[in-house]
C-alpha cells in the first residue's frame, strides 16, 4: 500500500495491466474449455469468481427466456413496394438529368 501513495500513476498503470491480463486469462480459459469440454467439470464451482458465476447465470436465463424469437423485419406490402419504386424512379431520373446537364 505504501507504493500506491508514492506513485499513484504507476499504481493505475499496474491496475490496468492486471485487468488486461485477467481478461486474457479468461479468454484463454474459454478457448481451452471449448477445445476440451471435459475440463469444464475439473474446476470447483466455489473457486470461480462471483462475477463469472453471475454472468454465467444471466446467460442461461437469457437463453431459457420463453417467447423470445429472433426479430424479423416486417414484409412490405405490394402498395409500399410500388410507392418506393415510384419514388426511386423519380430520384434516378432527376439524377440522370442533372448528370447530362453537367457534361
Amino acid at each position: 500500500m505504501a507504493g500506491r501513495k508514492q506513485h499513484p500513476q504507476l499504481y493505475e498503470l499496474a491496475k490496468l495491466g492486471a485487468q488486461a491480463r485477467l481478461q486474457d486469462l479468461i479468454h484463454e480459459a474459454k478457448l481451452l474449455i471449448d477445445l476440451f469440454p471435459h475440463l469444464r467439470d475439473s474446476v470447483d464451482r466455489d473457486e470461480l469468481p462471483a462475477t463469472f458465476l453471475l454472468k454465467r447465470g444471466r446467460d442461461r436465463a437469457d437463453a431459457k427466456a420463453p417467447g423470445q424469437k429472433k426479430r424479423r423485419k416486417p414484409h412490405w406490402t405490394a402498395a409500399q413496394r410500388a410507392a418506393v419504386a415510384a419514388r426511386m424512379k423519380k430520384y434516378w431520373a432527376k439524377r440522370k438529368k442533372a448528370e447530362s446537364k453537367g457534361d
